[in-house]
């Protein structure tokens, strides 16, 4: 009986049938012909022409126009990929200010219920987005923040000159604190919190868990249909509070609510970072939570290694 029973990953879900087609470069996978031919229609319709009206609209100068497109886009994805999503705390809202928002972040699927969101957001990205035919120029076009988080010091300062212009036009700047999509147990950068002060904006969290099933990239090609994402807006943080506090006392305190909810058994089960699964990901700047120490001990002893190497060698 128990050699007959399907395999069930690190993620908790049963095993799945293999991924038999590809689409987009071999980005997205799906498992059978009709998944194919329907997957290739989403592609040409939602990738190609609402961007692109974004972009026009953008490019021209109409930014609200543009940001209205890009809501409509998202609903119409959410609803094309049958996305279920359950959201809490909305009304914690308020749509006439200016957050440093700063949600949990598992996969591209985030976005699509982040920009349903009553407000006007500019997010920030990695720069190797920036090279994606139809994505980076659509991420220039329309202005979002793009930045390398391994070069540290420096990208802080070009995030931090952008984020001043995005907050003075009355529009909501949102960070990824993790900086990655590896999981649950990675930690929060001090970025968005120094930003927050510096800015004086309010910080809005935002728990976010599930959208990792969607669309695995870049761990896997697979593309899901009908899953579940959950949104829990928890209370912003005022500016007042984020200076009183100290950003590592407010980075803390924001990473811990938002893991708290997202691990409460009430939202989608979030990410799993699994080295053995997922790789280690050596050379991209991310941390683990001290609130998990096997894998933060893991990260660590792997980290150490080449230094070691290096030193006996020496």
């Amino acid at each position: 009986m128990d050699a007959a029973r399907p395999a069930i990953p690190a993620d908790g879900h049963q095993e799945e049938p293999p991924v038999r087609f590809t689409l987009a470069g071999g980005r997205i996978g799906v498992t059978g012909r009709r998944e194919y031919g329907r997957a290739a229609v989403d592609i040409a319709l939602w990738l190609g022409v609402a961007p692109l009206a974004a972009r026009l609209l953008a490019r021209a100068g109409a930014r609200r126009g543009a940001m209205r497109v890009q809501r409509w886009w998202a609903g119409r994805m959410v609803r094309t990929l049958g996305i279920r999503i359950d959201w809490e705390g909305l009304e914690r809202i308020d749509p006439g200010e200016a957050y440093i928002v700063t949600p949990l972040h598992e996969g591209f699927a985030d976005v699509l219920a982040l920009l349903r969101l009553p407000l006007p957001p500019r997010f920030v990205g990695r720069d190797e987005l920036a090279g994606w035919p139809v994505l980076g120029p659509y991420l220039r076009d329309t202005g979002q923040v793009i930045i390398r988080p391994e070069a540290g010091v420096s990208a802080y300062r070009r995030l931090a000159r952008e984020a001043r212009a995005v907050v003075g036009r009355g529009e909501s700047l949102v960070i990824f604190p993790q900086g990655t999509i590896l999981g649950i147990e990675t930690g929060c950068f001090p970025g968005a919190f120094a930003l927050a002060r510096a800015l004086d904006r309010p910080i809005l969290p935002i728990a976010l868990t599930g959208g990792h099933r969607v669309w695995e990239h870049p761990f896997g090609p697979r593309l899901r249909r009908g899953e579940r994402l959950s949104v829990r807006v928890l209370p912003p943080i005022p500016a007042a509070e984020v200076r009183e506090k100290g950003v590592e006392a407010v980075r803390r305190e924001v990473c811990r609510r938002l893991k708290s909810a997202a691990l409460d058994g009430t939202m989608a089960p979030p990410r799993r970072f699994v080295p053995a699964r997922d790789s280690y990901w050596d050379g991209y700047a991310y941390e683990i939570d001290p609130a998990f120490p096997a894998l933060a001990a893991d990260i660590a002893a792997r980290r150490a290694g080449p230094r070691e190497r290096s030193a006996q060698g020496s």
